[in-house]
């Protein structure tokens, strides 16, 4: 798992989520379909979701609202009274939450004024930890949700020291650095779903947003990887004796893009969860406003400039942890142009995969 920046200023997590917010739109009405469905099998007096790696900006709390106000429409065309409601919002134990509870009163009092006050009541409780770990007592969650978080592995995997002079997967990557990186994850993502399906009750639903893709080619040929881009970034600045080059060499993120092929046979071979579906989002790394209201001419700053803020309020705490912060400033703004080169040439994208389980 990963640490986002935290606070609220212009570099924060919290100011710079809106990409991720965009692409948790798009899966957002797949996932209000499935909280329904499992509501309407069970009608519990308490509906128990955990947001896991909710991180510190409003997305989690934007799902969260709108997966409860589903269910108040389902309950006012059924006539029935709604449950009650606890909602676990997890993270490292780094996460900053002071930040998102302090919008908690607002996200009561705006919900109540939309839904009505006789919604609820509704239980927030922050559960600081990593989700390859225990978080809950045995058969307690009816949904759990995470969005962006599972392509965080636990560890960077061992054995990928000849990986130099790039931080993920790339082209030049020996092949003993993709089976390791594989290997990471299946063991992993193993780990979450037999955590989980202890957790979960018997009929409960998941459903994951991470970055994946679409097949199994290995990921830096699957598409243009934002990674490469500052892979190349930090390799212009080794040269320029900006960073020491064993400081790159030695450094590689603990991530992973999977491909669909792979998600299905951890699920089938983990064995606790009935795979639902999977749905597949391609979406441009700059997916602004600003930019779905250009044409024909792409300004290649801006493009450059959108990706490398939401980048940072992603990667800062593992690069200033590793290189510093004195070269940060300069490697974003390096990071912004090297992107709006690409943006010049073409549209680079990103896959996501949204996975939907539930507990055999």
């Amino acid at each position: 798992m990963e640490i986002m920046k935290d606070g609220v200023g212009e570099t924060s997590y919290a100011k710079n989520s809106s990409y991720q917010q965009s692409l948790l739109s798009k899966a957002q009405p797949y996932i209000e379909e499935t909280i329904v469905q499992l509501y309407c099998r069970t009608f519990p007096q308490c509906l128990t979701i955990a947001d896991l790696g909710c991180s510190s900006g409003p997305n989690s709390l934007f799902i969260i609202s709108e997966l409860l106000k589903t269910i108040n429409a389902v309950c006012q065309k059924l006539g029935r009274s709604p449950p009650e409601f606890q909602v676990f919002l997890n993270d490292l134990p780094e996460n900053d939450f002071n930040t998102i509870f302090k919008s908690t009163p607002n996200f009561y009092e705006k919900f109540r004024s939309d839904n009505g006050q006789e919604f609820g009541p509704i239980f927030v409780a922050g559960v600081p930890g990593s989700f390859y770990n225990r978080l809950f007592p045995t058969k307690t969650l009816n949904f759990v949700h995470s969005s962006f978080g599972l392509h965080w592995l636990s560890q960077v995997p061992q054995g990928i020291e000849n990986n130099k002079g790039s931080v993920y997967l790339a082209k030049t990557s020996p092949s003993n650095v993709y089976k390791a990186y594989a290997e990471q994850f299946n063991s992993d993502f193993s780990v979450f779903l037999s955590l989980r399906s202890k957790e979960m009750m018997i009929g409960g639903c998941m459903v994951l947003t991470i970055v994946g893709r679409r097949n199994s080619e290995p990921p830096s040929k699957d598409y243009r990887n934002s990674w490469e881009v500052f892979s190349k970034t930090l390799r212009d600045m080794v040269s320029e004796g900006l960073i020491e080059e064993t400081k790159l060499d030695s450094f590689n993120l603990p991530y992973y893009t999977p491909s669909i092929e792979e998600v299905q046979t951890i699920i089938e071979s983990e064995g606790s969860f009935d795979l639902d579906w999977i749905k597949t989002f391609d979406n441009d790394w700059d997916n602004s406003e600003d930019y779905a209201n250009r044409e024909f001419v792409h300004d290649k700053i801006k493009s450059g400039e959108f990706v490398a803020k939401w980048m940072r309020a992603i990667v800062e705490p593992i690069f200033v942890s590793h290189f510093g912060d004195s070269a940060i400033e300069d490697l974003f703004c390096r990071y912004a142009k090297d992107v709006g080169d690409i943006y010049a040439k073409e549209r680079p994208m990103l896959t996501t995969l949204v996975i939907c389980m539930t507990k055999n």
